[in-house]
């Protein structure tokens, strides 16, 4: 084939892939030449948020900012679990060496490294990008990459500056990145196709109870029998309750519903979790996973804290967050070492279930869980 035989291509467009053929033209059969779907990207931005999960669906409220001040980018986001991300991210890439060197040979613009782990960090090193934000690695140590991200840095080092910090996890995030933080959602997949039938149709409003804590962080579970009196006063009232989480809650949801009369699903995938979720109406959680996830679907929320600082955690007016009635001794602690007492074993139910009533509107006098 002669140079002038060739056609046409625009490895520039959004849609261009280079190994396989785009959208457009399985689509249409359009060729680039005179394609009407064009999308030229005049600036790449990589994200470097690999997990925990619940981190990563945090960080995606970076998304609209990001598109609303530069509609011409492409945006390509590291991660564990690319499947949680959205599809205003245009490459999801999971964190590997075929990833890595998909990065490696790639110039960026714009490079957030927003993890502190150590791989992160020594990838943001190695990235080629004009404007490097976040986290670096320096001598086997992670740092911040400038002054913007030293604050941040600072929380996450001393007890003391974490406490005395008034910005939520979000302002924070922007201001890394040099944004202003302007009240934008987290972005999530609903996932229709994991749908089956749950069969929660119901005139009845539907409280999700989120009770786990994973295995690593047990300062955060609150006990069974609060989470039972919890549903129990829900029931009364009329309302249904479904439990939630992951195989590690199991045996306990299973329990829980026993004693409380509360409805067990079983538990499921991420994303057959993640649809489960966005079937209720208000979700009661410890600072978990699951709390960002009903954040992502816009339900309202319960948020039960108390190892963390309060002015961290967005509600973007959908809840209210309580805490236990006796401070907490273990801050950032996965394991309480307070030999005296449990804080959340002073958190009572009857607590609650009245921030649950305030949430849904509803009267919450006398709200006891009895």
């Amino acid at each position: 084939m002669t140079k002038d035989q060739r056609l046409t291509i625009k490895p520039d467009c959004r849609h261009f892939q280079g190994h396989i053929p785009c959208k457009p033209h399985k689509q249409h059969g359009v060729h680039c030449a005179d394609c009407q779907f064009y999308d030229p990207v005049n600036e790449r931005f990589l994200i470097i948020k690999l997990g925990a999960l619940g981190d990563v669906i945090r960080t995606t409220p970076l998304l609209k900012k990001i598109k609303s001040l530069h509609p011409h980018a492409e945006i390509w986001w590291l991660t564990l679990d690319p499947d949680i991300l959205p599809d205003a991210v245009d490459r999801k890439l999971k964190f590997g060496p075929a990833a890595i060197l998909q990065i490696e040979e790639t110039e960026f613009d714009y490079l957030f490294c927003l993890d502190k782990d150590y791989e992160a960090a020594a990838l943001a090193n190695r990235t080629k990008a004009r404007v490097k934000r976040g986290f670096l690695l320096k001598s086997g140590k992670t740092v911040p990459a400038d002054d913007l991200a030293y604050k941040k840095f600072m929380t996450g080092l001393f007890d003391d500056v974490n406490k005395a910090n008034k910005q939520s996890y979000l302002e924070e995030l922007f201001e890394i990145c040099g944004f202003t933080f302007g009240g934008e959602r987290y972005e999530l997949p609903r996932f229709e196709s994991e749908a089956q039938s749950w069969n929660l149709d119901s005139p009845k409003q539907i409280i999700g109870l989120n009770t786990g804590c994973g295995g690593r962080w047990t300062s955060r579970l609150w006990g069974e029998d609060r989470w039972a009196e919890v549903a129990k006063g829900l029931i009364s009232r009329g309302h249904r309750v479904i439990l939630l989480g992951g195989e590690q809650e199991d045996a306990r949801n299973k329990r829980i519903a026993a004693s409380s009369g509360a409805e067990y699903l079983g538990f499921f995938p991420l994303k057959k979790f993640i649809n489960l979720m966005d079937q209720v109406d208000l979700v009661v959680t410890g600072v978990t996973m699951g709390f960002h996830i009903a954040l992502g679907l816009g339900k309202k929320v319960v948020l039960i804290n108390n190892i963390f600082n309060r002015n961290e955690f967005e509600l973007y007016g959908l809840g209210k967050i309580v805490e236990p009635d006796k401070e907490c001794t273990c801050y950032f602690m996965p394991k309480c070492v307070n030999k005296e007492y449990f804080c959340l074993n002073h958190l009572p139910s009857e607590k609650v279930l009245s921030a649950v009533l305030e949430v849904l509107g509803l009267p919450v006098a006398a709200a006891s869980a009895k």
